[in-house]
């Protein structure tokens, strides 16, 4: 995957709503008519923020008669920790030869 994919994955957990919005579904599947209650936010705002979220693979979805059902998809939040590990590492933890300081001290 390239840097551009990358971004769009961050991005995706860069609002206050978006990040509520996973903190909603970490307890389970959610129909759209909930997120609007728990969240006290307008059906608009919700689908703009849905369609970052499935965009970017952090969350699927499938429609049941008129409403949204909204959930945490395993694949993309496993393939996002990996992605975000890929950058937030440094050599030194895996390779005894670089001493950049960061590693504890024993």
């Amino acid at each position: 995957m390239g840097f551009r994919e990358d971004v769009k994955k961050i991005k995706a957990l860069t609002d206050e709503n978006r990040l509520a919005i996973m903190l909603a579904l970490q307890h389970g599947e959610k129909c759209g008519c909930d997120l609007l209650e728990e969240l006290n936010i307008t059906q608009p705002t919700l689908s703009h923020h849905m369609k970052i979220l499935a965009d970017s693979g952090l969350v699927d979805y499938y429609k049941e008669g008129k409403w949204m059902h909204y959930f945490i998809s395993a694949d993309g939040v496993r393939e996002f920790r990996d992605m975000i590990g890929s950058y937030a590492r440094c050599d030194c933890e895996t390779d005894e030869s670089v001493s950049c300081g960061c590693k504890k001290k024993e």
